[in-house]
């Protein structure tokens, strides 16, 4: 019988004498989600001077943010929803790496919304203009934590691995620096937000990031492999 089934096989896929082969999987186009709402917070020092994210300096008084997913380069408007002010701001940077949180603005874009003082406020994103992310950029993770002893971020990362498959560490620049936990490497922010839903179960905590080709290893595009001759 099992013969039957594997002769089969061979008929429907023609010829098992063909060598085998893999291709990466393609990513989907980015999910844009104009009208986003959440918490807005600001960072200054010590990241000013640093290098941001996608390689530039982070510069404070410019009108720039971070987001977990959105496309370096994109033009987003932050609406302050206690008070109707409005700035426009361009990302350059990932985070904010804290629960319930959906953007970090620079200290110039927080006081033009007038943010400082209270140093949280719920807001707006509504999306101006996106750029088309190169080939291979459109790949998705999940955080899982952020530690600064890297022991702890490594024995989590181990734990993870074990029951989700792959999780790397990315560094992040600072003094001393952050330690990120990341799970997986999928092609959606469905996909992403499912593996989170999983991960949140064992961490408690576990949110969707982009990868970035600069700074994630697991972001890099994978080559297609064929089995020897």
């Amino acid at each position: 019988m099992l013969a039957g089934v594997a002769l089969a096989g061979c008929a429907a896929l023609s010829a098992c004498s063909k060598k085998h082969h893999a291709v990466a999987a393609v990513p989907a186009a980015p999910q844009i989600r104009s009208g986003e709402t959440g918490l807005a917070s600001w960072y200054g020092h010590p990241y000013h001077g640093r290098p941001a994210a996608d390689g530039e300096i982070y510069d404070m008084e410019k009108l720039t943010a971070a987001h977990r997913t959105l496309p370096f380069g994109t033009w987003v408007r932050v609406v302050n929803l206690t008070n109707d002010k409005t700035v426009d701001v361009r990302i350059t940077d990932r985070g904010p790496f804290v629960e319930n949180r959906i953007i970090d603005l620079s200290h110039a874009a927080a006081a033009a919304i007038a943010l400082i003082g209270p140093g949280v406020a719920r807001v707006r994103l509504d999306i101006l203009s996106i750029p088309t992310p190169a080939s291979g950029e459109n790949w998705y993770a999940v955080q899982a934590g952020a530690f600064l002893d890297p022991d702890r971020a490594e024995r989590l990362r181990a734990s993870l691995e074990r029951d989700f498959g792959p999780a790397h560490l990315v560094q992040r620049a600072g003094s001393p620096p952050l330690w990120r936990v990341l799970v997986g490497r999928v092609p959606s922010e469905e996909a992403a937000t499912a593996l989170a839903q999983q991960v949140r179960g064992q961490t408690g905590t576990a949110f969707v990031v982009r990868l970035d080709t600069r700074l994630d290893p697991a972001a890099r595009p994978a080559e297609a492999t064929r089995d020897a001759p």
